[in-house]
């Protein structure tokens, strides 16, 4: 019984994960209809964004230091993907092919500047004392991290489901991914919520970021890449746009992946996954909680 309590927490801190980083690509995939193959790169930026917070304020309390180390990982995200989407997506519209050439270009170089810059070996993120110590729960010694991790994503899930139905803007970007011609005809400017939804995926992958080089025990160029296919995933199975389905899609990958690894065997659990997403699509094409547009 402990041990399937350790793994199912520990699946929920890895879904909290992919959610950070699934999210955002729901949204701009379900909006803007960008496959952003970047994504992997803006995780890869939060993360060593809050390790060099980590290294370069050692006068400031620990605690206080990561609290600041994952602000500005968020922030950071956040920058990149407004200059991704001004500076670059903006300019081809309606262009899948290039958008996918473009992101996945962008991504490439990122993580190729990072490993320049950085170097490839994982750099390892300070943590505060309470981060390696365990708590019991039902018998089992779960890690804090993972706790934390879990609940971070909790908190960023309904401040993120406040944002997009009490706010003006979230308004505007719920009503583009059901009928984003509707929106345009309204004459309402699509253009800002874009560069809206783009900074908002890119300050969530970057937190994930910051969280992920917790969880992975540091962060690396590629590591936000390695964790795009299951974000990739994730999005299928929960629906495009759908932010609540982003999330349930991201605990039931996270769960299938852990149990197949250790109730199964090592290496199985990448093998479940792709199995559940070809079920997905066969039983329903649009996702747990997509919708078919007419």
């Amino acid at each position: 019984m402990s041990s399937f309590v350790l793994y199912t927490i520990t699946g929920l801190g890895l879904a909290g994960l992919y959610f950070l980083l699934a999210s955002g690509l729901s949204l701009i995939f379900g909006l803007m209809s960008v496959l952003n193959l970047a994504q992997g790169a803006f995780f890869a930026v939060g993360g060593f964004a809050a390790w060099m917070v980590m290294d370069l304020l050692g006068d400031v309390p620990l605690d206080l230091r990561f609290v600041l180390a994952v602000i500005v990982a968020g922030g950071a995200g956040a920058a990149v993907g407004t200059v991704v989407e001004r500076g670059f997506v903006s300019r081809i519209y309606g262009s899948h092919v290039r958008q996918i050439l473009l992101t996945l270009g962008l991504g490439t170089a990122g993580v190729a500047l990072l490993g320049g810059w950085f170097g490839w070996d994982p750099r390892i993120l300070q943590q505060p004392a309470w981060f390696v110590q365990t708590t019991q729960i039902a018998g089992a010694n779960i890690p804090n991290s993972r706790l934390l991790i879990l609940a971070v994503a909790v908190v960023l899930f309904l401040a993120l489901m406040v944002f997009l139905t009490r706010t003006r803007h979230g308004l505007i970007i719920r009503a583009g991914v059901e009928n984003p011609s509707m929106v345009r005809a309204l004459g309402i400017d699509v253009g800002r919520s874009f560069t809206i939804v783009f900074a908002l995926g890119g300050a969530l992958a970057g937190i994930g970021g910051a969280l992920g080089a917790v969880y992975f025990n540091g962060i690396s160029p590629g590591l936000g890449t390695d964790q795009l296919i299951y974000a990739f995933i994730v999005v299928v199975i929960g629906g495009l746009g759908s932010v609540p389905g982003t999330a349930v899609a991201a605990v039931i990958v996270a769960l299938t992946q852990v149990y197949a690894n250790n109730y199964l065997q090592a290496g199985l659990g990448s093998i479940s996954v792709v199995v559940l997403l070809a079920v997905v699509l066969l039983i329903r094409p649009q996702g747990l909680m997509g919708r078919v547009r007419p």
